[in-house]
Order: C-alpha cells, then structure tokens, then sequence
C-alpha cells in the first residue's frame, strides 16, 4: 500500500498540470461545500445567539389561553389560577434541568406611570430578590432592592439605562419620585443588562426581527405590585437553564409542574416561550435555501468524478506496456487494481483537501468582506476528504478492473 502512495504521487508529479486540472472538479465541488457549510453553522449560531442572548439560558414560562397569552393588563383577572407561593418557586428549583427560578408581573406599553408631565411608556416589572440574578442584570448605580423593601411594601422603584435616559434626559434619577397609578415611588437605583447579545443586523429584514421596539423598562418590588394594580394576580416566571440546550426542558418541566398544581380551571394552561423552538424555525429556513446551494455544489463534484476517471482511463493506456510487463514478472490482477485503485484515491483525496483550504479561506474572505458569519465544521472538513477519496475509488474503478484485466503479452506489444 504504501509503494502504491509512493508510485501514485510520483506519477502525479510527472504530470502536475494534468493532475491538477483534474483535481480541479474536485476541489471547487469540496471549496463551494466547505464554504456553504461554514455560512450556515455561522448563521445558526448568530440566529440562536440574537433570540437567546450571550448565555443567561433564560425562557419565560407565561399564563396562556387558547394559544394566547392572558393580558393581564386589560382582561379580567383570570379565575382558577392561583398565586404562586415562595414555597412553589423553591420547588421549582428542584426540577431536572433548572438552575434558578424568579417570579414576577409585567405590563408592557404602561399608560399610568409619569415623571412630572412625562408619561412613561415601556415595560413595567413587579420582581422578586431572584430576578436580576437570573436575567443577567447588575447594578450601575444607586442601590439595589433590600429585603426590607418587600417586607415593608416600601414605594421604591429601579430603573434601566434606557429608562434613565430616555425619562429623565440624563440626569441622574436616584431621589427622582415617579407616579404610578398616583401613588408616588421613589428611584433608588439604575440598572443595565450586562449579558445581552448585540444582534448582527446586516439587511432590512434582519432589522424588523431583531429590532428593540422598548422605551425602557422600571422594577418595583412585586410585593408591592398590588398598590398599583390588583390582588391575587398570577405570575410569570422567569426560569434559568443549566445550560443553552436544555432551555426547552426546563421549561417544559417548570410550565407541567405548575400546570399540576395551580391551575385550576382548563381555560388556562401555563407554557414555556421556546426560544429554541423559535431559533430553530428561523435556521431551518436558512438551511432550505443553503442545502439547494451544496446540491449545485455537488455537481462539480460528479463533473470532477468523471473527469478522474476519464484521466485514469488515459492512463492505462500510455502504461500498457508497463502493466504488461508487470504482469509478466508475476503480479497479479489484484495488484494491478490495487495500484490504480490507490492513484485514483490518492489524486481526489489531496483534490479534497485542497478544497477544504480553499473553501475555509473562501469562508474567511465572505466574512471579512460581506460580514457574514461562518463557524468551521471539523466534522464537514474530515467528512469533504473521505468523500473525494471515496469519489477517486468509485470512479476510478473501471480503468483499475480495465488495466488489472489486461493480457500480458498483447500489453507488451503494445505500441
């Protein structure tokens, strides 16, 4: 096997530009796949990253009704469902695939929330002491929520970044008393999300799906989210994976637990948001498009196919004489085959891996060029250059049986 090497690449080198020209199908077929492949773990990966964020595995596990989310805002409050107690959320806790759990209320687009004349238009938050944990929040000045503040159901009130520079046009907030629902609360600190991904918007269309629609968002301590709307109101919860990929498991579990034990009414059934669900849709639809691009690319690689076993055939014609003798010194089919088997492999292998540097550089290139995002696949790299040898051995079949099949003594007078 190894002289079979030795003899290929020799033969090889005695004809480089033939060779190569050869080898050419093959590398453009492996260059394109490679190319294609990287485009789309990139754009799986941004995807997942964008609806994700950079790695707090949080998804939200909401009060649903026929399929819709139960607007707490304007709807009745909803009967048969019971307020989730401490002693729930620790259980939560314990469920496979949770890390940590937070509860909480929102009201989005709030109407009754005023700084002096300003109305406040964006997300409005009753948390628990979990919440800024679990979501990734820290704390960029002024204080935090204290235990006493839920247990004294004290009028305090934090703020985000875009919250403090949108409301209060930059100044400073801490001592700043907002109105909600009349009732005065006091800012006491300014926080930001510190673990949020930024997402790659590069078209139109990547704008309207990712494009932060929020004015801004304000946290009051839930135990006093009662003095500004209702009692009894159900709530979210906020649940913390162990890891990226079992947000939709720990969701599941979280959203079947308290379907179990708080609901009692069928009207309403508590479900995770799946994000990965919805990353998944998203890659999907990007891979429909890409996979008819690496049928195209495959093309080459058939054109490149018969292009190995054209050349092949080449070959065992101006080496009839040498088979003939060859043959006549004893060996035997069998190694005839095996030594054009072995060239043939040998010239679409190196074609492959010279497809695979050419397509992770062609990779490289789009993505400084265009800023498209590419993720290198060893396994698609490995799996490019056991498919070209495979190509080299399949097409390179009928020359080798061709050649091993030849008579001696008509292949030494050949001519």
């Amino acid at each position: 096997m190894v002289e079979n090497i030795v003899l290929s690449f020799q033969g090889l080198w005695s004809h480089k530009f033939r060779s190569f020209l050869t080898m050419l199908g093959i590398i453009i077929g492996i260059s394109s796949i490679i190319t294609i492949v990287s485009t789309i773990k990139g754009t799986n990966e941004q995807i997942k990253e964008n609806l994700i964020g950079a790695g707090n595995n949080v998804v939200t596990v909401k009060l649903m009704q026929d399929g819709y989310e139960v607007d707490m805002q304007y709807a009745p409050l909803p009967e048969g469902v019971s307020v989730i107690t401490e002693e729930t959320r620790a259980a939560l806790d314990e469920l496979e695939s949770v890390e940590a759990t937070s509860l909480y209320h929102q009201r989005s687009w709030v109407e009754s929330v005023y700084y002096k004349n300003s109305a406040f238009n964006g997300e409005l938050y009753g948390i628990d002491e979990n919440y800024f944990s679990i979501n990734g929040y820290r704390l960029n000045y002024g204080r935090n929520f204290l235990e006493s503040d839920y247990e004294n159901f004290r009028k305090v009130v934090i703020v985000d970044m875009k919250t403090a520079t949108k409301l209060f046009e930059g100044k400073n907030p801490i001592g700043e008393v907002l109105e909600m629902n009349g009732e005065p609360f006091t800012v006491v600190g300014v926080v930001s999300q510190s673990n949020t991904a930024e997402p790659n918007i590069q078209t139109v269309e990547d704008y309207w799906m990712y494009m932060d629609t929020s004015a801004g968002a304000i946290f009051v301590p839930d135990s006093t989210w009662p003095i500004i709307y209702r009692y009894d109101e159900p709530q979210y919860v906020a649940v913390q994976a162990t890891s990226t990929d079992d947000m939709t498991a720990a969701g599941n579990n979280v959203a079947e637990s308290l379907n179990a034990t708080q609901i009692q009414n069928t009207m309403y059934a508590y479900k995770a948001n799946d994000i990965l669900e919805q990353a998944a849709h998203l890659q999907s639809l990007s891979e429909s498009t890409n996979t008819q691009l690496i049928w195209i690319a495959g093309i080459s690689l058939l054109v490149g196919g018969i292009g190995v076993m054209n050349i092949m055939l080449v070959s065992v014609t101006e080496r009839t004489k040498e088979i003939g003798l060859k043959m006549a010194l004893g060996a035997r089919q069998k190694v005839i085959l095996g030594q054009f088997l072995t060239e043939a492999a040998v010239l679409t292998s190196l074609g492959g891996f010279l497809g695979v540097i050419c397509g992770i550089g062609l990779a490289q290139m789009l993505s400084k060029v265009m800023g498209v995002p590419v993720v290198y696949s060893i396994p698609a790299c490995v799996i490019a250059v056991v498919f070209s040898m495979a190509i080299g051995i399949v097409f390179g079949l009928v020359p080798a049986v061709k050649a091993s099949k030849l008579n001696p003594i008509e292949a030494l007078r050949h001519e």
